[in-house]
């Protein structure tokens, strides 16, 4: 009998195999946390929808006991050094459960002893069951939309796909959101039942506990935060800008001229913002300001502020904001300002510092220069027009379709030129413009910021041009060579504003 249940036991997944095949097309299958974790997308041949599939190992009846009994043991007898788990919490998780196994004299194999270790990792230092799909790095935002409700997940490849997590019961949900709350150092509960918050990888979240002021019960949003933020040399690479675009930005960058950037939800703007920060002499002192942490640039000379919430209910006792933040960032000298989004009174005090010879950038929603004049002219921002000059410059980014696949543009650069002192209106010039037809950039040829840049360092027509291509060069010769991460582009951007004929040196492969 017993050889009768061996034999059947492969078989009957065998035949599960099968089903699964006839059920699904594999569509793409890669390791996200190897050798345990994976990720497989399919197609469902029967709904047509595209399915996110979280492959890890699956515990045996007794790896399942040894598991919980390992965790009930380690909870209860948590007398560690908090410093200790904070140098290294991996290395501290595993030398626990070696204690936890040799002092219980527990019998586990190394097979079973690399498993138990996988789960007991995820579900302590890492996010649980959706631990895969934060650690994955096709996966862009993950949205839970309530009890028994699967995951969904955008997935760089595949965009908006259902993924195979899900809470069962409220009671583990909305001990999971407590949780999460705690580890981002904030509070989550039925009387304040929504947070805005930072998680501990820098990732965006938005959660709601409960019924209070969800039908469907605790749901939260997380928007992930790249460690390895994009460069420039990757915005041209995506092509939201051509490489003479980003020389332009460069130039404007490293000269200190005031921009925003324009465009909808997730269309790039803070992407874009952060990239080009790089441009931002090393030497100089940035102060960044946000509701939730999304800059992350690698200049040491930077103090990012970041606003705070009232100590509870309606009282707005303790609240810090973006608006005394910039004002106390005016009084320490900064030559670069930062703010993450101008929603109100905070761009008044953005305007006056541009009007003062404060380089600042900023994003705004808005998807013309037409429409970022009417929001700022108005409620809740009340932007005087005659301050408007004080802000040179304006990229609009937006998102569109190309061959199916979603993409980000930077719709125009435009120039803000003054306002016309006998129409009122705002004068702008064009600087560069997306053709969608050809998916491609024309340069106008004429840039009033560049022209106020040359009187400014003492440059001729000549030298400019020469200057913005020579360049466009370096950073073209960074995307053939695929330079792309942060920290190498910033030493050569670096390198060049110390000693430029080195970097060309290279570039021209004469060294």
């Amino acid at each position: 009998m017993a050889r009768k249940k061996k034999r059947g036991r492969p078989e009957r997944q065998r035949r599960r195999r099968q089903q699964q095949r006839k059920q699904y097309e594999e569509l793409d299958k890669y390791p996200v946390l190897p050798p345990h974790a994976f990720a497989r997308i399919v197609r469902d041949l029967r709904t047509l929808n595209i399915l996110y599939q979280v492959i890890e190992p699956p515990l045996t009846k007794k790896e399942q006991e040894q598991f919980e009994e390992i965790l009930d043991i380690f909870v209860r007898s948590l007398t560690a050094d908090i410093a200790e788990i904070d140098a290294d919490p991996v290395a501290y998780l595993r030398a626990a459960m070696d204690q936890i196994i040799k002092s219980y004299s527990m019998r586990v194999n190394k097979k079973s002893r690399s498993k138990i270790f996988y789960y007991l990792k995820r579900d302590l230092i890492g996010y649980g069951r959706m631990d895969v799909l934060m650690n994955d790095a096709n996966v862009e935002d993950v949205s839970l939309d309530g009890v028994g409700i699967p995951i969904f997940a955008y997935h760089r490849k595949f965009e908006s796909v259902e993924t195979t997590i899900a809470w069962p019961d409220d009671h583990e949900l909305e001990s999971y959101v407590i949780k999460l709350a705690q580890r981002c150092g904030k509070h989550i509960s039925v009387a304040e039942p929504l947070l805005d918050a930072t998680l501990m990888d820098g990732s965006r979240i938005v959660m709601k506990l409960g019924y209070e002021i969800s039908t469907r019960g605790s749901t939260f949003c997380i928007r992930r935060f790249r460690e390895d933020p994009f460069s420039p040399c990757d915005i041209i690479a995506f092509r939201t800008m051509t490489s003479l675009m980003v020389a332009y930005m460069w130039i404007c960058f490293q000269q200190g001229i005031s921009m925003l950037f324009v465009g909808g939800t997730a269309s790039g703007k803070t992407t874009t913002l952060n990239a080009m920060s790089l441009f931002i002499p090393w030497q100089m002192k940035i102060v960044s300001i946000e509701s939730t942490r999304e800059i992350n640039i690698p200049q040491p000379n930077w103090i990012p502020g970041l606003t705070r919430q009232g100590f509870g209910g309606e009282s707005s006792e303790g609240e810090i904001g973006e608006f005394e933040l910039l004002k106390a960032a005016l009084r320490e000298r900064p030559e670069y300002i930062i703010v993450g989004e101008i929603r109100g009174v905070e761009a008044y005090v953005l305007f006056q510092a541009m009007a003062t010879g404060h380089c600042s950038y900023s994003t705004v929603h808005a998807d013309s220069v037409t429409a970022l004049v009417h929001r700022l002219e108005n409620k809740p921002i009340n932007i005087p027009r005659v301050l408007l000059p004080a802000l040179e410059a304006v990229s609009i980014q937006m998102q569109t379709r190309i061959n199916g696949r979603r993409v980000r543009r930077t719709k125009q650069t435009v120039e803000i030129v003054g306002v016309d002192p006998h129409t009122g209106e705002v004068i702008t010039n064009e600087v560069f413009k997306w053709d969608p037809i050809r998916d491609d950039y024309d340069f106008s040829g004429k840039s009033y910021v560049l022209e106020k840049i040359m009187v400014k360092i003492n440059m001729d027509q000549d030298e400019m041009r020469n200057e913005l291509r020579t360049r466009k060069r370096i950073l073209d010769w960074m995307v053939l060579n695929d330079i792309r991460k942060s920290d190498q582009v910033a030493q050569i951007i670096t390198e060049y504003y110390v000693r430029p004929q080195a970097v060309l040196a290279r570039v021209d492969g004469l060294q």
